[in-house]
Order: C-alpha cells, then structure tokens, then sequence
C-alpha cells in the first residue's frame, strides 16, 4: 500500500536501476549504462554498532568494465548529521567491497538540495583529509516533463520528475502527461510506476490528482492503490445516494403536510451532502410548522 515520499525517491533506482546514467546525464556527469545490477545489503552496521543503513544500494557493472557502487539517499530536509553518516558510508562501501561508490541523494525541495550538493570537507583547514561530494537530484535540476511525448521515451525519469516536483506548480501538468504516457505502457511497468508516484505525492494536494487521474486514465490497471480509489468512489457514491434520498424524503413530508418551501430552502437541502444534519432536518420536518424550524439553531 501507498506509503512515504521517501520510499518513492530511493526505491525507483531498485525497479529501474538504469535511471541512474540519464539521471547522471541530466548532472552533466556521464557514466556507462549498468549491463548488470546487483541489490545489495542496506545494512552497514558494524560488529559494535551504532546501526547504520542506507536506503538504496546497488552495484552497477557498466559496459566500459568499471563497476560502481551506487548509494541512493532520499533526504527531506537539512540535517547537519548526515555529512558525517554519508562519509562512513562511503568509506565503509569502498573498504568492504574495493568498488568506488557514487552518493546520488534525492530531495524534493530546493532548499534542501541546494544544502546537499555544497561539497563537504572532513578534517583540518589546512588539509581536508575527505570530500564529500554527492549528487544531487531534485527540483532545481530534473525536468520538468508535461509533454506525454517526452514522458514516453523514459517512463522511469518522467516518475522520478513527478516525484522531485510533488511540490511545483505545474505537478497537475506532470502528472497528466505522465499517466497519459502509462496508459500505453506493458502493466508489468506500469504498475510499479504507478504505486511510486502514489507514494512521492506523499499527503500533498497533488496525491489526490493522481488517484484521480488513476481512476480515471489508468481505469484498467489493477493493484491495491486502484482498487481503493474505485472503493472510494463507490462510497462516495453510496453517500450521495443516501444524502439525495433524505433530501427528497424532507421535502416529501413537507409537501404532504402542506408546508410551502420556498426556492432558497429547497435548494438548502437538495444541496446539503452533510447526513448529520440532514438526519437532523428529516426529524423535525415530521413536526415543524413552517420550514424555517427545520433550520432553527443553525
């Protein structure tokens, strides 16, 4: 089921690990399509731990024959700790596996992806020891993608687009070219892509354009997140349903008891989807004398 933003912002390097050299090129650094992808442990717990772990890591093994380890954080706000968790991490990886490892760190902010990308040097003025030195996606340099065309060409980089913009003023844009992209996508990719993007809208406005736009342009794809939008609807409907035959029940014994209801009143309660008052409104219908008692106290 749909869970965080952060899971959606290191999770999709997992289902889609190639996304990392047109991320890298979008970062103006070039590095070789992976031919083969490993997971790896996340843990990097020592033997008398602090516990430490990572949220998404993998090996790539490119086709220039230099493998790579990739480390994916998902940040979502400024946190001065993990200058020094990020450098253990990338000591720990290097001595562990004698593999370089790249930090790519993802945030959906400006602010904070601005904090991430500033280099970091470790140890004295005269002489830093260590530099870290990630890369940083987020929405001061990922596309912008609002054109089903483009969004077609990489599925994953037009999610990942979405996820970095939760927050822009153009997401119903993003959104909209996205799931019109997915509509003629194998389910197989669109499912995954689906439930990432759920999860990266995270408890913005922008959450509920995309169920909307999943019940609606991605009517035919099942999973958990589309069954309960559909259940949703149902409910709703199931809710209306009953709001419009109270409604009309009110009016109903109104009218049998020669009550006049004027056009504003009638419109009052037509309209009124809340069941607590209308239930309220039903009750004293049965004995009001005029259709104003019906409202009185409210």
């Amino acid at each position: 089921m749909v869970s965080s933003p952060h899971e959606a912002m290191h999770r999709i390097f997992q289902e889609h690990p190639g996304l990392f050299s047109r991320v890298s090129e979008v970062l103006g650094v070039t590095f070789s399509p992976p031919t083969s992808v490993t997971i790896l442990p996340t843990d990097l717990t020592e033997s008398r731990p602090v516990e430490r772990r990572l949220d998404t890591l993998l090996r790539l093994d490119t086709e220039d024959d230099q493998p790579l380890l990739l480390a994916v954080e998902a940040q979502g706000k400024k946190d001065l700790d993990k200058h020094a968790s990020w450098s253990y991490y990338l000591s720990y990886l290097y001595a562990k596996y004698r593999v370089p490892p790249v930090l790519l760190v993802v945030c959906q902010d400006r602010a904070t992806a601005e904090w991430a990308t500033r280099p970091v040097h470790i140890g004295p003025r005269q002489w830093a020891s260590l530099t870290l030195r990630p890369l940083v996606v987020g929405p001061h340099n990922m596309p912008l993608i609002t054109n089903t065309a483009e969004a077609r060409k990489d599925l994953a980089l037009a999610t990942l687009s979405a996820i970095t913009h939760a927050d822009d003023p153009d997401i119903g844009a993003i959104l909209k070219s996205l799931s019109a992209a997915l509509r003629e996508a194998p389910e197989s990719l669109t499912g995954p892509l689906v439930e990432l993007t759920a999860q990266g809208m995270g408890k913005r406005p922008a959450a509920q354009q995309w169920r909307n736009l999943v019940a609606v342009d991605l009517s035919f794809y099942t999973s958990p997140l589309s069954e309960e939008i559909r259940e949703e609807a149902r409910a709703k409907a199931r809710t209306e349903a009953r709001a419009e035959t109270r409604a009309e029940d009110i009016l109903l014994i109104l009218e049998q008891r020669g009550i006049d209801i004027s056009d504003d009143a009638r419109e009052r309660v037509t309209s009124c989807e809340d069941s607590d008052s209308l239930r309220e409104w039903f009750l004293r219908s049965i004995t009001a004398s005029s259709v104003e008692e019906i409202f009185a106290g409210e």
